[in-house]
């Protein structure tokens, strides 16, 4: 028997979260996200170098996305996998170089820690850089109890 969950679980999927600040605005927003765009930065990291657009496009479908804007251009990018309840994966993360030190990714993982329905939850990431950064909001590091498995093709 399948137990159908209440659709107000979800609503905050489509709630749209805007934080404006100078000339920069951080939004929620999937429709603001230019897919070239995104795919032209996710092929700048050493972790989605060689993701294609079309399993870009898929990982947005089921994450909350952050997405950084100076005017109507997307310089920098952040994903949220979760459960809703327990835990949530902070990942895909990334400020356009030519937009760094300008303070854009503590915002970004300011808003990413923030967000209200992420209150209570698990966060956890998996990074190699950065984690001074991650630091300031919570985040600590593990003493390697984290496994993975690779996808298999």
């Amino acid at each position: 028997m399948v137990t159908k969950l209440p659709d107000e679980q979800f609503k905050w999927r489509q709630k749209k979260l805007e934080l404006s600040f100078g000339e920069y605005k951080i939004s929620t927003d999937k429709e603001l996200i230019s897919m070239d765009r995104l795919a032209e930065l996710l092929h700048q990291t050493y972790w989605a170098h060689s993701r294609s657009k079309e399993t870009i496009e898929t990982s947005l479908k089921n994450s909350l996305c952050f997405g950084v804007y100076h005017h109507d251009t997307m310089v920098g990018f952040a994903r949220v996998v979760t459960d809703h309840a327990t835990m949530y994966w902070l990942c895909d993360v990334i400020v356009d170089p030519e937009y760094r030190g300008q303070g854009l990714g503590k915002k970004l993982i300011e808003s990413v820690a923030e967000t209200d329905e992420l209150q209570g939850m698990l966060g956890v990431l998996a990074t190699r850089d950065a984690h001074g950064l991650y630091e300031k909001y919570g985040f600590q590091k593990t003493a390697g109890n984290f496994m993975r498995r690779s996808a298999k093709r």
